[in-house]
C-alpha cells in the first residue's frame, strides 16, 4: 500500500481517488473548496491544508482546472511544490499550457522534487470506473515509479517523453475532441432538420467506420436533450484557448480550431458553460431553428 496525497476533488479527481482507494492505497485529499465526500471516497483522509495533505507523502497527485488553479495550488511559499517532501514525485493530471508545465517542472527540480505531467483522456464515467487514458511526460525513472498507481486508474498509460510531452499530447487530443464535438453537432442539426428518425440516425452512426465512442455516446445524449456535465463546456473553452496559444507558439495554423473556439465562447456567453461540453449542440440546434433540447422543431416552424 502506498500513502498518497491527492489535491483536487472535481469530477475527474474524485473518480481517480475512488480507484486509488479501491486498489488499497491510503489517500489523503485536499480541495480548494470544501465539499462532502461521496460515499465511495469515505476511506480517504481529509486534510485542511496543502501542507497537512502532503506531510510524509512521497507520491503527490494533482488534478485541477487549469493554469490559474495550478499557480494557486502548486506555486508560492504555501504551494505544494514548496510543501512537498524533498524526495516526492508530483504527478499532475491538469490540462494546461506546456510553458506552465515547463515552469512547474523547473520549480519542482529546484526544490528536489520530480514532476510528471500526466493529463488524462476521459470524462466522469471513465474517471469513476478506472478507464482513463494517461499521457505522461517527464523523467522516465519517475514515471516507472508511479506506473502501478496510474494503472489503478487507467484503461491505458502512455509515456510520451520528457517534460511537457504529456501536456502537448493532451492538447493534440483535445483539438480532435473539440472538432468532433462540433462536427457531430452540425451533423445532428442537419439530420433533425431533414426529419430523420433519431434512433435510425444513431443506428447508422453506431456502425460506420467514421464513428467513435464520442459520436455514439454523446450523439444519443444530445438527441435526447441530455447535457448533464461529464466534462464542463466552460473547461472545453479553456482547453480551446490553450490549444490556440500552443499552436501560435509553434507557428502552426489552426483555422478550423479557431472557429470552433469562437463557437464555444458563444455557448459560454449564452450561459451554457456549466453544461456538458456537448451543450454546444444545444446552441447549434437553436441556431438551426430546432428545439434546443433535442425534442423537435421550435413551435410554429417547419
Amino acid at each position: 500500500m502506498t500513502s498518497i496525497a491527492f489535491l483536487g476533488l472535481g469530477i475527474m479527481g474524485s473518480g481517480m481517488v475512488r480507484n486509488l482507494l479501491k486498489a488499497g492505497h491510503g489517500v489523503t485529499v485536499w480541495n480548494r473548496t470544501s465539499r462532502p465526500l461521496p460515499a465511495d471516497l469515505a476511506g480517504a483522509s481529509r486534510a485542511t491544508s496543502i501542507a497537512e495533505a502532503l506531510a510524509g507523502k512521497t507520491r503527490v497527485f494533482v488534478c485541477l482546472t487549469g493554469p490559474d488553479a495550478q499557480a494557486e495550488v502548486l506555486e508560492g511559499p504555501d504551494g505544494a511544490l514548496a510543501a512537498a517532501s524533498a524526495d516526492a514525485i508530483v504527478v499532475d493530471a491538469t490540462t494546461t499550457d506546456p510553458e506552465v508545465t515547463r515552469r512547474l517542472a523547473q520549480t519542482a527540480a529546484d526544490n528536489g522534487l520530480r514532476y510528471l505531467d500526466c493529463p488524462v483522456f476521459g470524462s466522469r464515467n471513465e474517471a469513476w470506473e478506472g478507464r482513463l487514458d494517461f499521457v505522461c511526460g517527464g523523467e522516465r525513472e519517475a514515471f516507472d515509479a508511479v506506473r502501478p498507481l496510474l494503472d489503478a486508474m487507467a484503461a491505458s498509460v502512455h509515456y510520451m517523453g520528457g517534460s511537457t510531452a504529456g501536456t502537448a499530447m493532451k492538447l493534440v487530443g483535445n483539438l480532435l475532441v473539440a472538432a468532433q464535438m462540433m462536427s457531430l453537432g452540425e451533423g445532428l442539426s442537419l439530420a433533425r432538420k431533414a426529419g430523420l428518425d433519431a434512433e435510425r440516425v444513431m443506428g447508422v452512426l453506431d456502425v460506420t467506420d467514421f464513428s467513435s465512442g464520442l459520436i455514439r455516446g454523446v450523439g444519443r445524449a444530445s438527441l435526447a436533450g441530455d447535457y448533464q456535465p461529464h466534462f464542463y463546456l466552460k473547461h472545453m473553452l479553456k482547453d480551446a484557448r490553450l490549444i490556440g496559444d500552443f499552436a501560435r507558439g509553434l507557428d502552426v495554423p489552426l483555422p478550423v480550431s479557431g472557429v470552433i473556439a469562437q463557437m464555444y465562447q458563444a455557448a459560454v456567453n449564452q450561459g451554457l458553460g456549466d453544461l456538458n461540453a456537448s451543450g454546444l449542440h444545444k446552441m447549434l440546434f437553436a441556431m438551426s431553428g430546432l428545439d434546443e433540447n433535442g425534442k423537435g422543431e421550435k413551435s410554429g416552424e417547419k
